[in-house]
């Protein structure tokens, strides 16, 4: 009996910080039981790519979106920051499954325009501001590979929030952007994820060996 109770005592140690049971992450996002073991699996290899401690570090999320730990991407270190929910400055496995599961295609609506908005308000405000803004604009072609002169980058800002800020305030507020989402959904298609419908255990591997080429890939 002595030895049994050591053996869970044992298993219990080894798990990492901030582990929450699969049972209850189920029942709090899109994924059922079987879909959370396969991300953590995935979780697993993302966590010790780097640093072995059982968590993701912004490297190791860097590396897992672009093979490369060191490539600067304003999108990429938003998205790490909206992972990192503690803001610790590393994501526990149950913030990469909640955050994760706002990219399910079942997931609501309203939580994928949340985290759009989120992803744009780059200083905490809790508006969406004209600089802000701008600073998208230029990421978004900066990953696109996309170049646009000054002055159509200022024209795009500028028809943007002319369209978006209703109460002629300068910014765009969260029921400004939900209405802005209403009339051009297009806005948060990204936020969706149709293959994360279908993970099994097969799931992380096949996200770990995506076909990228090194050639496409700048460090």
């Amino acid at each position: 009996m002595r030895s049994l109770v050591n053996f869970f005592c044992l298993s219990k140690s080894k798990r990492p910080p901030g582990f929450e049971e699969h049972a209850i992450l189920a029942s709090e996002t899109a994924f059922n039981v079987n879909e959370v073991d396969a991300l953590y699996i995935m979780f697993e290899e993302l966590s010790s790519s780097i640093v072995d401690d059982g968590l993701i570090h912004k490297e190791e999320f860097l590396l897992a979106l672009f093979n490369c730990s060191s490539k600067k991407s304003l999108l990429a270190e938003r998205l790490f920051e909206l992972f990192d929910v503690k803001h610790n400055g590393v994501i526990e496995f149950g913030e990469f499954v909640r955050s994760l599961s706002i990219f399910h295609p079942d997931a609501p609506e309203a939580d994928k325009i949340a985290f759009a908005f989120n992803l744009y308000d780059l200083r905490h405000t809790g508006y969406i501001e004209r600089e802000e803004l701008k600073e998208m604009v230029l990421a978004t072609l900066s990953e696109s590979e996309l170049s646009l002169s000054d002055d159509d980058v200022e024209a795009i800002v500028d028809k943007t929030l002319q369209e978006a800020d209703s109460n002629g305030d300068g910014k765009i507020d969260p029921q400004e952007w939900k209405q802005m989402v209403r009339k051009y959904p297009s806005l948060i298609k990204n936020m969706t994820l149709p293959y994360l419908r279908e993970i099994t255990l097969a799931f992380p591997s096949f996200v770990m060996e995506t076909e990228v080429h090194d050639s496409d890939l700048v460090c």
